[in-house]
């Protein structure tokens, strides 16, 4: 069978078949599924039926994969998935819903702003691969919006500001948009703010895009009510529908995306019902901004 890609829009989200993910791929279906990413920055697997395993050979085609540790309040106690697994499901150990109040339910609600995978590591994510196990009769879509059109589209003078402004990304900041700040003293360590440009260039098309995320809580030099105020109207600029694509999730759906040129976010759905999807994600290779002198 031969990897072809059928898009959604013309340069964003295509749909891939005659690729099987239960089996080790050849290299020209890596290169084939890499160029579509490079492309489409978001592809979408229809009927992928793979297990933990198989999820985490096909990811590791494309990179190292990144240490899930550090991402969420979650201790390695409480982890109803191996470690190299991110967990973005609404269950507990026993597979089941976690209850309306429960604090790792609370924390993971942060899912539900915009925003892009690991930008509040100091190397941020390349990309996240997730699988769609179990999905609620309705409710649960990921939005995803096309920062390289989004950039595009900003006026010239507005390019010119933004070219070389640095930005802090914390989990500290997303989730006390929620409310959430009832934090340990070794969760806020763990969160310590990391710097990120807020204009990154992609490393093979050379296209430009936004390097937005609710995660942003300043921008470095600015005072933070005008950073953050800044970010919000970027944000609404970038999150217009037409540079947003809605994802409907089917069972067995496996979605993979570009976290350099991509937001994403989860939308609301009954918490009652599983909602069993499994990420994994490739690390980056490098920084995009020097991290001297974060608070």
């Amino acid at each position: 069978m031969t990897v072809t890609i059928q898009p959604y829009h013309p340069d964003f989200v295509g749909e891939v078949s005659g690729v099987d993910l239960t089996r080790p791929l050849a290299p020209a279906e890596v290169a084939a599924i890499e160029a579509g990413m490079d492309e489409y920055a978001v592809l979408v697997f229809h009927d992928q039926q793979i297990t933990d395993d198989q999820q985490l050979a096909f990811s590791r085609n494309f990179g190292a994969i990144e240490d899930a540790s550090g991402g969420n309040i979650t201790k390695a106690s409480e982890k109803r998935l191996r470690p190299e697994m991110n967990d973005v499901s609404n269950l507990g150990r026993d597979n089941q819903p976690l209850p309306r109040d429960d604090r790792k339910r609370m924390f993971n609600l942060g899912n539900r702003l915009w925003h892009s995978d690991s930008s509040f590591r100091a190397i941020p994510a390349k990309y996240s691969l997730l699988s769609g196990r179990i999905i609620p009769p309705s409710g649960g879509n990921t939005e995803f919006a096309d920062m390289r059109a989004a950039y595009d589209a900003v006026d010239a003078a507005t390019k010119e500001e933004i070219a070389d402004l640095v930005c802090e990304h914390s989990l500290l900041y997303s989730r006390s948009q929620l409310g959430f700040t009832e934090l340990t003293p070794e969760e806020k360590a763990m969160f310590k703010p990391v710097r990120q440009s807020l204009v990154r260039r992609h490393p093979v098309t050379g296209r430009k895009s936004l390097y937005l995320a609710s995660h942003i809580g300043g921008i470095i030099g600015w005072p933070v009510p005008e950073a953050r105020a800044f970010i919000r109207d970027l944000t609404e600029h970038a999150t217009q529908p037409e540079f947003v694509h809605v994802h409907r999730w089917r069972q067995y759906d496996l979605v993979m995306w570009d976290n350099r040129q991509t937001m994403h976010r989860v939308r609301r759905f009954d918490d009652t019902q599983v909602r069993d999807v499994r990420r994994t994600t490739v690390a980056g290779d490098a920084m995009t901004a020097a991290q001297s002198a974060v608070a």
